[in-house]
């Protein structure tokens, strides 16, 4: 049995390999209508629980496809559907699941809620998010930009805004798939203490994109935020904000990524998520794509 936790505790072998299958899993469905079957079927009579104590879009809809198109079923579960947090502890919860379920994907808040899982689960658990980490969406990312640039070794990488969740398994995938990576934004919003050595600081944005092979940014408020906490992040980011001005000091052949949902003309300009530069709908479509090569792995590794 294998988890997919975080990038930094899966190999880098196996990190390249659930790759390179995303990849080959995604070329064989090319021009196939959406809810066709794969024409293999390695989640076929198996069930696959989907736990969202965190709204989702992506996360959602792209596991829920994926399972189908591999043959599997899904049950889709709020954390207002369970006794999650109401009474009954993780470890019964993940017990109890593994009785019914040959899969968990969960989207919580506290990571400590994804590891008690994963200690008690005796099926595979995938994390679709914590506060801490977003492992998929980064593989989803550097499946993308070898699409379009080849092997991400070696180049640079540069995220302009608040050092979050998903700038931590950036950092995790720095050290994993040897690219550098610059985090430009101001000091409140530093990346926590554990991520120092997988990047450098440099706190001018242009100064940071200047031969960036990748730019990229997330939303500087969280939907959970107070309204007080909104406009004090608009104040401390205002000068990290992606616009076309940014993008002409990276790379001519620069990339741009957000994981989306993006707050249009706060963390970036609608002209650079439009413009030549923007990958970030294939690099959605491709959350699908690398989550079920995360769930095969998890299966057969």
């Amino acid at each position: 049995m294998t988890h997919f936790l975080d990038i930094h505790t899966t190999p880098t072998a196996d990190l390249r390999h659930i790759i390179d299958d995303a990849r080959r899993m995604k070329d064989a469905r090319h021009g196939l209508p959406k809810g066709t079957p794969d024409a293999d079927q390695p989640l076929a009579n198996h069930m696959v629980a989907l736990i969202f104590e965190k709204p989702s879009t992506r996360t959602r809809v792209s596991f829920d496809v994926g399972v189908r198109q591999m043959g599997g079923q899904t049950m889709v579960l709020s954390g207002a559907d369970m006794q999650l947090g109401h009474g009954e502890t993780i470890a019964d919860t993940a017990r109890v699941l593994s009785r019914y379920v040959d899969m968990i994907m969960i989207r919580t808040f506290e990571e400590a809620t994804l590891h008690e899982m994963a200690e008690h689960a005796t099926v595979p658990v995938i994390n679709g998010l914590t506060n801490r980490t977003h492992p998929c969406q980064i593989m989803a990312d550097i499946m993308t930009f070898e699409e379009h640039r080849g092997p991400i070794k070696g180049r640079k990488v540069v995220w302009s805004g608040d050092g979050n969740n998903v700038f931590a398994s950036f950092a995790h995938a720095a050290k994993q798939f040897d690219f550098d990576l610059v985090f430009s934004g101001p000091p409140p919003l530093d990346p926590e203490a554990a991520l120092d050595g997988l990047y450098t600081i440099e706190r001018n944005p242009e100064k940071a994109v200047q031969g960036a092979d990748l730019v990229v940014t997330d939303t500087w408020v969280s939907m959970h935020d107070p309204a007080s906490a909104r406009e004090r992040r608009h104040n401390q980011l205002r000068g990290y904000q992606v616009t076309d001005a940014l993008m002409d000091h990276a790379n001519a052949d620069a990339l741009f990524m957000h994981c989306l949902p993006a707050h249009r003309d706060d963390e970036v300009t609608s002209s650079v998520m439009d413009g030549p530069h923007s990958v970030i709908f294939d690099e959605a479509e491709n959350r699908l794509h690398a989550q079920k090569a995360i769930m095969r792995y998890c299966l057969t590794a």
